[in-house]
């Protein structure tokens, strides 16, 4: 489609323009190693704000999963957005797939930025690598949020069928649309209520301005979440912890929420929410954040006013 009109990169314009309005600043580290990262930042850090860490899922950059969050959350928290590896302008040669690489990338970012102490939320994917940086770094992140991640999932999970789809590779298939077809899969299978009209034209702009780059090192991340996975091996986070999920989620199904509480245990709570499916924060922004506030703003812990640093910054 190159020099047609795409209503994809227009309205990627747009969300830029959402994001510097709040008071966000596009920027990219060199983290070394050839791994580089994109994040949205504060133009201007507050010292008396604690810092939230937005992480997010499959699909397309950051800023199209956090729009509708960005406005009020800037107002309470200095926040922080990256494109995780693979998405957005993030990106490496190094060959791990793991989310524990993933986090340790976000954690030497964060680092880079001067951020010490952080609480986070991680929809999906971004839950998965969120529940890595509260379990390898339990001193520098304070509250946890996890939507609709299914962290406490087991490789055996899909042979006994949980899933709705078969395989790993059907997954990927649905989850890294590359045709309209699939696409239109995709949405069925994460929103309760799915656009019933879907163009094919808009789809097929969309396909091609986010979900072409790094297919293969995309669906690497998919299949390293899944192989081998048990969940005598998850580690349990000792940070206080908010579970929350869509009752009709297909993706994850609501099961491995109550297995994430029980593993959890007393620091972690769960919140369903009825009529949505798993793409919670795009089919449910209002009732998400009025989730979100009540547990990270209604009160805010003391301890996570001064979280800055002016620690070495990262070439």
């Amino acid at each position: 489609m190159a020099g047609c009109f795409s209503f994809t990169a227009s309205r990627d314009r747009c969300y830029r323009l959402s994001f510097s309005n709040a008071g966000l600043k596009s920027t990219t580290t060199d983290l070394g190693h050839t791994t580089i990262m994109h994040c949205w930042i504060p133009k201007s850090h507050k010292p008396s704000k604690p810092s939230l860490l937005l992480l997010h899922g499959m699909g397309a950059n950051a800023m199209w999963q956090w729009n509708e969050f960005i406005s009020p959350l800037t107002r309470r928290f200095n926040v922080y957005v990256p494109d995780l590896l693979f998405f957005g302008e993030s990106h490496t040669t190094q060959p791990d797939r793991s989310e524990s690489f993933q986090a340790q990338c976000v954690a030497s970012l964060m680092e880079a930025h001067g951020v010490r102490l952080m609480n986070l939320v991680g929809v999906s994917y971004g839950g998965f690598v969120g529940y890595s940086l509260a379990a390898q770094f339990p001193e520098r992140v304070g509250k946890v949020v996890l939507c609709c991640a299914g962290v406490c999932l087991e490789d055996k999970d899909m042979n006994d069928g949980l899933f709705v789809v078969k395989s790993v590779d059907e997954a990927a298939t649905i989850l890294l649309p590359q045709t309209p077809e699939k696409m239109k899969q995709l949405v069925k299978l994460t929103f309760v209520k799915p656009i019933k009209v879907m163009p094919s034209c808009f789809l097929t702009d969309f396909i091609d301005v986010m979900c072409t780059e790094y297919q293969q090192e995309k669906k690497e991340l998919i299949e390293t979440l899944y192989k081998d996975r048990k969940l005598s091996n998850l580690p349990k986070i000792t940070q206080p912890t908010l579970i929350i999920w869509g009752e009709q989620d297909q993706v994850f199904p609501l099961e491995l929420a109550h297995r994430l509480e029980r593993h959890l245990g007393e620091n972690a709570q769960l919140v369903v929410v009825k009529n949505a499916g798993h793409a919670i924060n795009l089919e449910k922004p209002k009732e998400l954040y009025k989730i979100l506030k009540s547990f990270l703003i209604d009160p805010i812990t003391p301890s996570m006013q001064e979280n800055r640093s002016n620690g070495p910054k990262l070439d």
